[in-house]
């Protein structure tokens, strides 16, 4: 008799017999599926810049596949390559299977391999041959640990050639860069290249990340956001309940999203909360760090004299980034970090290191890092991410925020001589979210996000971005086809440069969610209107396996 490995749950299990709900139009056949092209595209800004850079494949229309015959599609087989790219996030195995078996089903000699450990993997050259035997047990599964991810840049001269030699004497015919926005520049850089070199190779991108800061028209959401955030929403649904319960203690959490802040968003719906920080909110208003403690204050003193001394903040990681006077600090951090790397690197001490940068730096800017506490001043100095970015998951927020918050209670206290009780617990829910189980959506979602972003490959396409739409609808009405990478860019500095990059979505203050959020947060304030959405739901009535977000939900109706 079988026995299933230990090292798999009951759940994994039953997953594994989920069968994700195709689109109707994939569901044709490659014959009977025809891509119609839009017009000619162009970034929405740095046009000129981008247009240069990208010679060969800036302007490339907008794809939308539509029922009917297609007489162009390749009847070859083909060797295709995936490769996993930056954090994970839930469904990344399932864009593999849909690829999989898109590639299969047009014709069972086309091959798929994946890169291991990300785009490292490619400038190795370490790959292994995907078979169903081997990807049946991670259909439906969290994760990227069929073929790991990695967050190398493809960047250099020399990594190009490399690249375009591994990919050739491989006899690679196309690749899938599974990935978020920077991963995707990258994508968008090797087509260039590829199509520099006169090779016929396709590079097709797959939109993913948790943060759910790759998004526009076309690309309605990034895979994983959905599943992530139910998973943050859960825990802090627990929290809010907890809260409730003791009534003692104010909860800080800070929650994943470095350049934008769609997932505490997201989690604020969800659960309700009594404060939700929204970072393009601060900038846009040009918040100063005092005035939001003083924000947060007003908020924790109005309960208190309610006999309320607890609460749930919710704070967006890169918060820190949006504080205008933080942001400036930041931008000249890192230019003087960028330009005197080989000097800092002899310092022996973050102390150092510290003195050296102060000297460096603008007064007002040396003052205001100095006055923060020491251990978070330290924390900004840390290393940078391979794109050059802060790395703001290493910044403690939430700590911050609570000294400051406790160090201005008191200042009140002396002031109009009341007390105010006030003690705080605070969290970090990052890794927590990158790799559950995917929910029913994701599921159906990146499988749909593979299988056609096989069809852009097969139909000799490159420099696209895989797109599902339609996405408030069923899975069998999705609107499927690519569009252009070039289309989403624009300039930004990076490690003092400038660089093309996909342009990040940030919440729009215009928009239907955050309007929505700006009539609740005065009574979340107050009240406790606190909701416990629990755990994902994978079985039971279609109001709660296949529900999607609320941030869908507001923009899309």
């Amino acid at each position: 008799m079988y026995k299933e490995s230990t090292c798999i749950s009951k759940l994994q299990i039953e997953r594994r017999k989920f069968k994700p709900v195709l689109p109707d139009i994939l569901k044709k056949g490659v014959s009977f599926i025809k891509p119609v092209k839009g017009k000619a595209t162009n970034s929405a800004v740095n046009q000129d810049d981008l247009r240069g850079i990208f010679k060969n494949t800036y302007g490339l229309p907008e794809i939308t596949f539509k029922k009917g015959v297609n007489k162009d599609i390749t009847k070859k087989s083909l060797k295709v390559a995936v490769v996993l790219s930056g954090g994970q996030a839930p469904g990344g195995h399932n864009v593999i299977a849909g690829l999989f078996d898109g590639l299969k089903k047009t014709n069972e000699k086309n091959v798929l391999i994946g890169y291991l450990g990300g785009p490292s993997g490619i400038l190795e050259n370490r790959y292994k041959l995907i078979s169903e035997k081997m990807l049946c047990n991670y259909r439906n599964t969290g994760g990227f640990d069929f073929i790991q991810s990695g967050r190398t840049k493809i960047e250099t001269p020399e990594q190009f050639c490399l690249t375009k030699d591994n990919l050739s004497n491989s006899k690679v015919d196309a690749l899938v860069i599974v990935g978020g926005d920077d991963s995707n520049t990258n994508a968008a850089m090797i087509a260039e290249y590829m199509r520099k070199e006169n090779l016929n190779k396709f590079i097709v991108g797959v939109p993913k990340t948790i943060d759910g800061d790759l998004k526009n028209k076309y690309i309605e959401t990034s895979f994983g956001f959905d599943t992530a955030t139910k998973i943050y929403s859960e825990l802090v649904g627990n929290i809010c309940r907890d809260a409730n319960s003791s009534r003692k203690y104010w909860h800080f959490v800070r929650l994943m999203g470095r350049s934008a802040s769609h997932v505490t968003l997201e989690v604020g719906f969800k659960t309700q909360p009594n404060i939700v920080l929204i970072g393009e909110e601060i900038l846009a208003n040009k918040m100063t760090l005092a005035e939001i403690v003083e924000s947060i204050v007003s908020v924790v003193v109005k309960r208190a004299q309610d006999g309320k001394n607890f609460g749930v903040v919710l704070v967006p990681e890169g918060l820190i980034e949006f504080i205008y006077e933080i942001k400036k600090l930041i931008s000249n951090l890192n230019d003087v970090l960028a330009e005197n790397t080989e000097i800092i690197a002899r310092f022996n001490s973050i102390e150092e290191k510290k003195e050296f940068i102060y000297a460096k730096l603008p007064k007002e800017h040396s003052d205001l890092m100095k006055s923060f506490p020491v251990e978070i001043a330290s924390q900004f100095m840390l290393d940078r991410d391979p794109h050059g970015n802060v790395q703001v998951s290493l910044i403690e927020t939430e700590k911050l925020l609570v000294e400051m918050v406790q160090k201005r209670l008191l200042e009140l206290e002396k002031v109009h001589k009341y007390e105010c009780k006030f003690s705080a617990i605070t969290h970090f829910f990052g890794y927590e979210g990158r790799c559950g189980i995917p929910s029913n959506f994701d599921a159906n979602y990146t499988y749909a996000l593979g299988y056609n972003a096989a069809m852009l490959i097969l139909n000799g396409l490159t420099g696209y971005l895989s797109s599902v739409r339609n996405l408030v609808r069923p899975p069998k009405y999705w609107e499927c086809g690519g569009v252009p990478l070039t289309m989403m860019m624009n300039i930004e500095k990076r490690h003092g440069s400038d660089k093309p990059v996909i342009q990040k979505a940030l919440v729009d203050l215009n928009g239907k969610p955050f309007k929505k959020f700006m009539k609740s947060r005065d009574k979340w304030a107050v009240s406790e209107s606190y909701v416990f959405p629990g755990p994902i739901q994978y079985f039971g009535p279609s109001e709660l396996t296949d529900m999607i977000t609320r941030t869908l939900q507001y923009e899309r109706s």
